[in-house]
């Protein structure tokens, strides 16, 4: 049984209006047909894209997590990695 609901639902429309190489927007994260049938579209529908694009955002987050990790993994230029870090705060007792 749907819900009825009191308002309709807005558009998550952030006016970046980009496409990312997978097709979505990278405003808003929905897909081509989602934004052209956002207004035709019943509330159920619109709730139901808007759990989609939540997803989305959480796997790109994720991804880039991952990808900031696995550059902090990288050495330190010119073997910093070797050198023994100094207290700044030693001499001040």
């Amino acid at each position: 049984m749907e819900q009825i609901e009191l308002f309709a639902i807005e558009s998550p429309c952030k006016g970046v209006c980009e496409n990312s190489a997978k097709g979505f927007c990278k405003g808003c994260l929905r897909s081509r047909d989602e934004r052209f049938h956002w207004f035709s579209l019943s509330n159920e529908a619109r709730f139901h894209i808007l759990e989609l694009c939540k997803q989305r955002r959480i796997r790109l987050l994720k991804a880039r997590q991952e990808r900031l990790d696995a550059q902090s993994d990288k050495a330190l230029p010119y073997g910093m990695e070797d050198e023994p870090a100094e207290d700044l705060l030693s001499g001040l007792n």
